[in-house]
This record gives structure tokens, C-alpha cells and sequence, in this order.
């Protein structure tokens, strides 16, 4: 599968850098750090969702 994202330039910047640092390609790199967070434990992800979620609630709803 072949994924394209949009970086904003400090993004991008900072994806390459640390790439370069690593001794490796930026596409490497990102492709390394998506299965790293993919192969996590469901329960890092719903931990970090919820956080995120309560974190944010009083924002969510202002935007509804």
C-alpha cells in the first residue's frame, strides 16, 4: 500500500533531520515509526485516544 501525507515544512524539515541523524532515508523513517505505532498494544492507543478525548472535551464542544 502506498500512502501519501501532506508535512508542513517544519515537519518535514524536522522528519529529515532526524532521518539524517539515523543514517537512513526520511521514507524509512516514517514508514518505521507508522508500524511501530501500529504494533502497539490496543490498549496504548485508547489510553492515549481517551487522554487526548478528555483533554480536549471543552474544545469538542465549542466546535459542535
Amino acid at each position: 500500500m502506498q500512502l501519501v501525507i501532506d508535512l508542513s515544512p517544519a515537519q518535514a524539515e524536522r522528519l529529515r533531520a532526524e532521518a539524517e541523524r539515523l543514517g537512513v532515508k526520511p521514507g524509512e523513517l516514517a514508514k518505521a515509526i507508522l508500524a511501530d505505532l501500529l504494533n502497539r498494544a490496543p490498549d496504548d492507543f485508547t489510553s492515549t485516544a481517551e487522554r487526548v478525548v478528555k483533554k480536549n472535551a471543552a474544545l469538542y464542544r465549542r466546535l459542535t
